[in-house]
């Protein structure tokens, strides 16, 4: 399977509470929910189409427990992103959880590169990583990513925890797709290619 990762982001990098404030989740972050008022239809389609795609979805625990606890309580027929996640596969990156709630749900806990290793090698489509800032992070430092799915918002928050962090891997990336939706926001896929080339000074 392609392991790709899908994140809204906004234009100064930042991914934390994009779909609304939860004070519980996000202590102190006050500008929360930046996201969801700059989705129109057609970016709307595009993202329910892009869940649809999952053969699996790979999760951070924060993630996994929001999404569990919204998403895997809704009945079939709720919505296509629903639909998916209640009804394909899903893993959680975490050395806590021992007991998941949510249906069709396996911990990886211990060797988490072999184990994400082995869900590659899986035939299939996409094994999805949605939101999970802190394991994006970490599957880009292991160079586990095969494409990677940013929805750039048109806002600056000015607030909260950013995707990429002020220091971490040099990464080179491939552009594969880029559109625009109605009301501003951005698809750009990327493919990581390795480091990226850095231009030497020469002599005048």
């Amino acid at each position: 399977m392609k392991l790709t990762t899908n994140t809204q982001v906004s234009v100064d990098g930042v991914m934390q509470a994009n779909g609304g404030r939860n004070e519980k989740q996000d202590p102190g972050m006050e500008r929360g929910g930046w996201a969801r008022p700059l989705f129109d239809d057609e970016a709307m389609t595009f993202v329910n189409e892009f869940y649809q795609r999952a053969d699996a979805f790979l999760f951070g625990r924060r993630t996994y427990d929001l999404f569990s606890g919204y998403w895997g309580v809704m009945d079939p027929g709720s919505g296509p992103i629903a639909d998916a996640m209640n009804t394909r596969p899903k893993y959680v990156a975490s050395t806590s959880l021992t007991d998941p709630q949510w249906a069709d749900t396996t911990v990886l806990s211990g060797d988490l590169a072999a184990a994400i290793g082995e869900l590659k090698a899986k035939p299939g489509g996409e094994l999805q990583v949605h939101g999970s800032g802190t394991l994006t992070r970490w599957l880009l430092d292991n160079n586990l990513v095969d494409e990677m799915n940013l929805l750039i918002c048109p806002v600056i928050v000015g607030q909260g925890m950013r995707l990429f962090p002020e220091t971490g891997p040099d990464i080179a990336l491939d552009l594969v797709e880029s559109r625009a939706f109605p009301k501003g926001i951005t698809l750009q896929v990327y493919r990581p290619a390795g480091r990226p080339q850095y231009a030497t000074a020469t002599a005048d």
